[in-house]
């Protein structure tokens, strides 16, 4: 890109305003497409050098860039134009890999940590179980296209899904998992959707700022019979990931 941007440009300018307007210019180079989606940015010297400023100036511009989620930093290769959102969708039969499949991505499903558990108040209410009943619980890594999507707290029945982690790990999938311990089918019964800034934990694991407001979604996935099989609440990046509900589908 070649910049029109100097300091002549802004008589009596100051630093302050100055890397927000290289912030403004970059930003209408992404709109305009002369840095696509994925894209590296030249380095913070190549653009100090370019516009005529100092890198810290370039740091200013390029920190505020990535705290509206059009720019990311990767340790040790460079910034980065974020990608678009992928479209999810949200209806009856909700399905990570399918929905990434649809956007062109591949998908898996990550187990950080399993364990069991006793239910809370509003766990046990979603799986209409008595209060304290024991359940499986999974934290989880969303992924899609290599990157992270959302991050989860699930929480499952016992016994019945006594071995459940396990499946998920060796196939990256609830779907695959259920399938393999007798559910072949399931639908989701209630999806509740807010915006919230995320806990530390979550801003890391999605690798996001923890200033970045993130979709909260909490769900109830039932069995062809009505019983509740799943509670989870997911946290996804909200640059990252655009929520679609399914109408006709609810």
């Amino acid at each position: 890109m070649t910049s029109t941007l100097t300091h002549s440009s802004f008589p009596g300018h100051d630093g302050e305003r100055f890397w927000v307007r290289i912030a403004q210019e970059l930003s209408q180079a992404i709109a305009s497409g002369v840095y696509e989606a994925g894209q590296r940015l030249p380095s913070e010297s190549a653009l100090a050098a370019q516009f005529g400023v100092n890198r810290h100036t370039i740091r200013r511009s390029l920190a505020s860039l990535a705290q509206q989620g059009l720019l990311r930093s990767e340790q040790g290769s460079g910034t980065y134009v974020e990608d678009f959102a992928v479209d999810v969708m949200l209806g009856r039969r909700t399905r990570h890999r399918q929905s990434l499949a649809q956007a062109g991505l591949r998908g898996s499903l990550q187990v950080l940590d399993a364990g069991r558990v006793r239910a809370s108040a509003a766990q046990a209410r979603a799986l209409r179980l008595r209060p304290r009943a024991s359940v499986l619980r999974l934290l989880v890594l969303g992924i899609g296209g290599d990157r992270p999507l959302h991050y989860s707290e699930r929480y499952f029945p016992l016994p019945r899904f006594e071995g459940l982690d396990e499946q998920v790990r060796q196939s990256g999938s609830i779907t695959e998992a259920f399938r393999a311990l007798g559910v072949a089918d399931y639908t989701r019964v209630e999806s509740r959707i807010s915006a919230q800034m995320p806990s530390a934990e979550t801003a890391t694991w999605l690798r996001q700022p923890a200033m970045r407001p993130v979709l909260q979604v909490s769900s109830v996935n039932a069995d062809t019979g009505g019983q509740p099989i799943e509670f989870s609440i997911a946290w996804f990046a909200g640059d990252r990931v655009q929520l679609t509900v399914m109408h006709d589908e609810l």
